[in-house]
């Protein structure tokens, strides 16, 4: 082989080399420019998430219903000064750290575009009403609610300490203008969920007594309605819990080792049959 050829060989291999070297120095800048290129000086669209969405946490229902009643347990006083005085000094710095780390306010904004209205609220507390009724929860005989004999307010149940823990609910009470009128077979108060529509926690006077009132069935059926876990028997030796002996206590889990209590009672004489989650 000449010494020419060789030369020519020896370019011919060193050229795939110095493409290699070529590309490595320069193609990262040209590829960036032309990048560039097609990126500035031009208007773009992007569709984004809602503000916050990305960090939006799903609470379960049970931790939904812990929430709603920490939240009216801080918003309850003691209902006398008996009351007042068989409470000690220990349960009286529980009740202002949890008055203080929950709070049931007062919506002013009024709904989102995902919560119930307040032209809806009344129909959807009736379609409640009916289905507790089919549950056997309720009588036939409780009586349908009316914007006319109604208020209805919004409120949002807030951790403080986190309040991307909140649940809204509507507080459906028999009008102040109806006090005065004929009660029987009437709700008089109930917190309803703004989103679903669910009943959390009642008052409404029925044709039922104690006796005909089996609370181990209404309670299974309305945690199974509310799709919440088993719950389990509570007992309490404080006999001032209530303010009736017609009573009995249950528990379900809450949010972390916390757990909720639900009481379901009965107010003899008046008949007021209640489903409540505030302690």
């Amino acid at each position: 082989m000449t010494k020419n050829k060789k030369k020519i060989y020896s370019l011919i291999l060193l050229l795939p080399v110095i493409l290699i070297v070529s590309l490595s120095l320069w193609g990262p800048e040209a590829l960036a420019g032309y990048r560039d290129k097609g990126i500035l000086d031009k208007p773009h669209v992007l569709q984004a998430e809602e503000a916050g969405e990305g960090y939006r946490y799903i609470l379960s229902s049970n931790e939904k219903i812990y929430i709603v009643s920490q939240c009216l347990n801080s918003q309850t006083l003691p209902e006398s000064d008996y009351n007042a005085m068989t409470r000690n000094s220990n349960t009286d710095l529980d009740y202002q750290e949890r008055a203080g780390s929950y709070s049931f306010v007062m919506n002013y904004k009024g709904p989102s575009g995902q919560e119930i209205t307040d032209e809806e609220i009344y129909e959807n507390c009736n379609s409640g009403l009916s289905l507790l009724k089919e549950l056997g929860i309720l009588p036939d005989s409780v009586r349908n609610v009316t914007s006319s004999s109604y208020s209805a307010v919004l409120y949002s149940a807030i951790d403080v300490l986190e309040p991307r823990n909140n649940v809204p609910i509507w507080k459906i009470s028999l009008s102040t203008a109806q006090q005065n009128a004929n009660k029987e077979n009437r709700l008089i108060d109930a917190y309803i969920s703004a989103v679903d529509g669910k009943i959390y926690e009642f008052y409404v006077r029925t044709e039922w007594e104690w006796e005909d009132i089996d609370a181990d069935e209404m309670i299974a059926k309305w945690s199974e309605y509310m799709g919440l876990n088993e719950p389990v028997p509570y007992e309490s030796d404080n006999l001032l819990s209530e303010t009736t002996p017609y009573y009995k206590k249950y528990v379900f889990t809450g949010m972390g080792k916390d757990s909720t209590v639900v009481t379901i009672g009965f107010y003899d004489g008046i008949n007021e049959l209640f489903l409540k989650i505030s302690k």
